[in-house]
């Protein structure tokens, strides 16, 4: 029975002596730190399977900065798949920064995908974002101001991180897209180029009131116009003057348009001819066509007793003078 005893006791005092060699390290580094953590909670975040060195570390340099996080919040965040040492830094630089920043804000920052140390980084100092971007366009926006001149603008954006924006936040694609949306709008509503050209912080200035950071995860700090130049001035094949070549196509189409109606009337006139020479043809058909008739009537007259060959003679004389008389007419004219 004894022997039982002795049995369970030593197993009992080596399982005490493996756990104290596992744990008494980080038990004692805890404790010296001033961020004493209870060896049973050790235990226990083992038996969870809580990486206790990283959650240990973590307390230690929150308590060294001045920051009191228990480990059960730690542990959450462990066990939620979450980056303790990440979340620990950001909070120390928030408090060094006097950025009001809780652990329940870093945390779901975290978790939701964001890197929140590079975030109140990114709060602190702000960050420059280049619009357009630089990897997917040609490096420029392209607007046409009212006089239609074609410009190219670059544009430099200094944004500050919005950290209670940060979750469910739009990201720095839709900043840069209403900043160009911006300055081409507003190059837009410019009445000539040269008011551009002259003043580009009145453009930016503009573009900085339309309040487009609204729903970010970011606070517009200033819009600065990097570079602005007239589009095929350095030897390129690109149109500068957008508004003239616009009107010179649509002079060519309506001189076409023009052209087709006129070839239309032409046409019509033509036809309308060829339709009057055919009815005169017609016409002159329809009076051989009475002149023939004239000797039957003639014929049937001298038959029937109507016309006595006296009469026949007079009418010939009087058809010869007639046309002695037109050919003296026509020679007079012609004199």
């Amino acid at each position: 029975m004894y022997t039982y005893i002795i049995g369970f006791l030593a197993v009992i005092i080596l399982l005490m002596v493996i756990l104290l060699f596992n744990f008494i390290k980080i038990y004692i580094r805890a404790a010296v730190s001033g961020a004493s953590v209870p060896l049973l909670s050790l235990v226990a975040m083992s038996l969870r399977k809580v990486n206790t060195k990283l959650v240990v570390d973590s307390r230690i340099q929150a308590v060294k900065a001045g920051l009191q996080l228990s480990t059960n919040d730690l542990e959450a965040h462990y066990l939620a798949g979450g980056n303790v040492l990440n979340v620990v830094r950001a909070l120390v630089a928030a408090d060094k920064a006097n950025i009001d920043l809780s652990f329940q804000q870093a945390a779901a920052i975290d978790l939701a995908g964001r890197d929140v140390r590079e975030a109140v980084s990114t709060s602190v100092y702000p960050k420059v974002i280049n619009c357009p971007d630089q990897n997917l366009s040609n490096g420029y926006l392209d607007a046409v101001s009212r006089d239609g001149i074609r410009l190219l603008v670059k544009a430099r954006v200094t944004v500050r991180a919005n950290l209670q924006r940060l979750v469910g936040g739009a990201t720095e694609e839709t900043i840069i897209a209403r900043v160009g949306q911006g300055i081409v709008s507003a190059i837009g509503s410019s009445e000539t180029y040269k008011h551009v050209l002259e003043n580009p912080d009145d453009i930016s200035r503009r573009v900085l009131q339309s309040g487009l950071d609204a729903n970010t995860a970011f606070e517009i700090v200033s819009i600065d116009i990097a570079d602005v130049s007239v589009a095929g001035v350095s030897g390129t094949r690109e149109v500068a003057n957008v508004g003239a070549l616009l009107e010179t196509e649509r002079a060519e189409a309506d001189k076409k348009l023009r052209q087709a109606e006129a070839e239309g009337r032409r046409a019509m006139a033509i036809a309308a001819e060829q339709e009057m020479r055919a009815r005169v043809q017609e016409m002159q058909a329809k009076v051989i066509e009475a002149q023939a008739e004239v000797p039957q009537a003639i014929a049937e007259a001298f038959r029937s007793g109507n016309l006595g060959v006296m009469d026949f003679y007079r009418m010939q004389n009087v058809l010869a003078d007639t046309s002695m008389r037109e050919s003296i007419s026509e020679g007079d004219q012609d004199d």
